[in-house]
């Protein structure tokens, strides 16, 4: 494994540590996994300046737009039922919120898909692909290490 590849991973790892902890430098700690993470991805995706240049400005807009539907929407849904609220959520009550739920995620998809679309210009298919491959390789090292660390390994 070339030592590019290798190099954003350790550090990918040594800063999870700090990112599992809750406290004032929570923001902080998710700005260098971010970073982590394009560092981590230009890599996979091999990407030319220019490819950079157009590649990350949607990128970014996408990453933010679906973090925002997420937390505004899924979270909601989540954060709402605890184990008393299923005990008293009706048949119907439960239907709406399952299609609310349902529309979210096809907003999710939704956006994934014009994103995609947005790569077609940008970015070759095989690296479209990459990427893909590579957001999934960095979560689960992400992962992984955070399971390590609770586990004391």
């Amino acid at each position: 494994m070339k030592i590019s590849k290798i190099f954003p991973l350790l550090i990918a790892f040594i800063s999870l540590n700090a990112i599992a902890q809750d406290g004032p430098f929570a923001r902080k700690k998710k700005e260098q996994i971010k970073a982590l993470k394009v560092a981590f991805i230009t890599d996979e995706l091999s990407l030319t300046p220019d490819e950079a240049t157009k590649f990350w400005p949607l990128f970014n807009a996408f990453e933010e737009k679906q973090q925002e539907i997420k937390k505004q929407k899924l979270k909601g849904y989540l954060n709402r039922m605890d184990d008393e609220s299923f005990d008293k959520l009706s048949e119907k009550d439960a239907a709406t919120m399952l299609t609310q739920m349902e529309s979210t995620e096809d907003e999710l998809y939704q956006l994934k898909k014009k994103f995609v679309n947005s790569l077609k210009g940008v970015i070759s298919p095989i690296k479209i692909l990459k990427l893909k491959k590579a957001e999934e390789n960095f979560n689960r090292k992400l992962l992984q290490q955070y399971r390590d660390k609770k586990l004391g390994k």
